[in-house]
């Protein structure tokens, strides 16, 4: 057989668990690639203090870029700095680069791609959307002969172990939240989860993927958890919902689609009301096969470096015949706004009823003052017909608005 050789860069947790996975499955890993696959260099700028992985450690990137021997690039380091800078110099060496980075796939993919299409190598992310779970692949391979409308799921892990945790021990977010982090589900600084934007960058992949443009994360409508309550979970239980933070794109017509991340009630009929705790779940749909759902564990060291061995494994595979991946650029007024979009909304306000019927007529209430212990003595909660997000902020103009969720199904 012959050697394929592998560099990492970056050993933190996702890094290591790469290496440890070829380390453990080589046997399995060259029976599946063909080819004998090993690692060769880690580039850290940190010691590594594990003795076997440490001999193969180098602080120099150079040393790997200028190593004709070296076709492979796992990028674990993340972030948009020196990830992209190393990613771009490895491609640009003729070195297929394989990444579980989602934030430099969203800001810099279709780059990114079109250097590689270039050099005739590969750039591949399985593991950038979904940690463990095969979705890139099924996307540009199982489920090419559709015509794909719409994709959207649960894409954090933190922030669905959070609203579970609510769920079900009828605590705060605050509370859940020092939970996690204690538990190591979330950061010391969990902005990027719970304020929406690590969910961002995974819908915006996604949609590239399915509708073939560039999606910018940074001109997307993102809300994320911070504002759900132990009252707005305890009201949509009521009208048989739970709340989940949702990244979601879909086709609108032929030249434009919408993309948003933002807390949804969906309803318990629903697949993805049962994924529950650290777990993901996405939904494709396609116009013949309809619907289909994809399941895991959304993050974690081993289910993320599986997905990255095995993107490795295909680069391996795919030496001399490039894979066909990539996405163009979009036009302005591509992505239209969320909140142009009709839908049913969850709101809950401390105006009274008065107030409520002038702006909405009949509505169908969820709550009446008084009813759940903390919730205000003139507290309605209420579910809107379809209505544009910005119909709906006029009709709220002067209202005390308390929550204010989009309703899925």
């Amino acid at each position: 057989m012959y050697m394929v050789n592998v560099a990492i860069l970056g050993f933190g947790t996702v890094g290591s668990g790469v290496a440890e996975v070829m380390e453990e499955n080589a046997v399995s890993i060259a029976h599946n690639a063909l080819e004998d696959i090993r690692v060769k260099r880690i580039v850290d700028i940190r010691d590594i203090e594990d003795g076997h992985f440490s001999k193969m450690q180098t602080k120099d990137f150079s040393v790997v870029e200028n190593d004709p021997d070296i076709k492979i690039v796992v990028e674990t380091i993340g972030g948009v700095g020196v990830a992209y800078d190393y990613t771009k110099r490895s491609l640009l060496a003729g070195k297929s680069v394989v990444t579980s980075n989602k934030e430099l796939v969203a800001k810099h993919g279709h780059e990114l791609l079109s250097i590689a299409k270039e050099k005739n190598v590969n750039y591949l992310f399985e593991a950038s959307v979904g940690g463990g779970i095969p979705i890139i692949r099924p996307i540009t391979q199982c489920l090419t002969a559709n015509e794909l409308d719409e994709v959207y799921g649960i894409l954090n892990g933190t922030t669905n172990y959070i609203l579970t945790r609510m769920v079900q021990g009828n605590v705060s977010f605050e509370e859940v939240l020092h939970e996690a982090q204690r538990l190591g589900y979330a950061e010391a600084d969990p902005t990027a989860d719970v304020d929406g934007h690590d969910a961002a960058r995974k819908i915006c992949i996604l949609a590239d993927l399915c509708f073939g443009k560039s999606v910018d994360p940074d001109r997307i409508s993102v809300q994320g958890i911070r504002g759900v309550t132990a009252e707005d979970v305890e009201y949509a239980r009521r009208l048989g919902y739970k709340i989940k933070l949702l990244g979601r794109a879909y086709r609108l017509d032929e030249e434009h689609i919408t993309a948003y991340v933002a807390p949804h009630l969906i309803s318990k009929t629903s697949l993805l009301s049962n994924v529950d705790g650290v777990m993901n779940g996405i939904v494709v749909h396609g116009n013949a096969l309809g619907e289909a759902m994809f399941y895991g564990a959304g993050a974690g060291k081993r289910p993320t470096a599986s997905a990255v061995v095995a993107d490795v494994i295909d680069a391996a595979k795919h030496m001399l015949a490039r894979k066909y991946l990539g996405w163009d650029e979009s036009e302005p007024d591509y992505v239209v706004d969320a909140a142009d979009i009709r839908m049913r909304w969850y709101v809950r306000t401390g105006s009274g009823l008065e107030e409520i019927g002038r702006a909405f007529g009949n509505v169908r209430l969820i709550s009446y003052p008084g009813e759940y212990p903390g919730a205000g003595p003139d507290e309605y909660a209420f579910a809107t017909e379809p209505i544009t997000g910005r119909e709906l902020q006029k009709r709220l103009s002067g209202m005390e608005v308390r929550s204010l969720f989009r309703i899925l199904g």
